[in-house]
C-alpha cells in the first residue's frame, strides 16, 4: 500500500468514526427531554490492517451512560409515581454541545488531511507526466 493510500485510508476511517460520534451526539440531544432516556457514548478502537498497512480507527461498542437520570416532579405526568416524580433523561446539553464541537473539529482536521494527501498525490502524478 502506498503512503498516499495509507494516509487516505487513515483519514477515511477517522471521518467515519467521527461521523458516527456526531450521529450519537445528535440522538442524545434530540432525546434530552425523553423520560427514561439514557445518554449514549461512543468509544474508538484500533482496527489493525496487518503488518504492512496502517492502523485504522473504528467505532467500538456504544454504551449507555450509567449516570442516574434526574427525577422530575410533575404529578400530572402519565409516568409519575405516587409521589409525583418521574424519571427524566441523563443527557446534559452542555456536555453534548462540547462533544459535538470536538467531533466536528476532529472531522474537519481529518478532512483537511484527506484533501492534502489527495492534492499531494495529484501533484506527484503531474510531475511524473512531465
Amino acid at each position: 500500500m502506498s503512503e498516499f493510500s495509507s494516509a487516505l485510508a487513515v483519514s477515511a476511517s477517522a471521518l467515519r468514526a467521527q461521523a458516527a460520534r456526531l450521529r450519537h451526539v445528535s440522538e442524545n440531544i434530540s432525546n434530552a427531554d425523553t423520560p427514561g432516556y439514557r445518554r449514549k457514548t461512543v468509544s474508538f478502537e484500533l482496527a489493525a490492517t496487518g503488518a504492512e498497512g496502517p492502523d485504522l480507527v473504528r467505532v467500538g461498542r456504544v454504551r449507555l451512560d450509567e449516570t442516574e437520570p434526574e427525577r422530575v416532579f410533575d404529578p400530572s405526568h402519565p409516568l409519575a409515581d405516587e409521589d409525583g416524580y418521574f424519571q427524566g433523561s441523563n443527557v446534559d446539553l452542555m456536555i453534548e454541545i462540547a462533544d459535538a464541537r470536538e467531533a466536528q473539529r476532529s472531522y474537519e482536521a481529518n478532512l483537511k488531511m484527506f484533501d492534502q494527501a489527495r492534492e499531494m498525490s495529484s501533484a506527484l502524478m503531474e510531475l511524473l507526466r512531465k
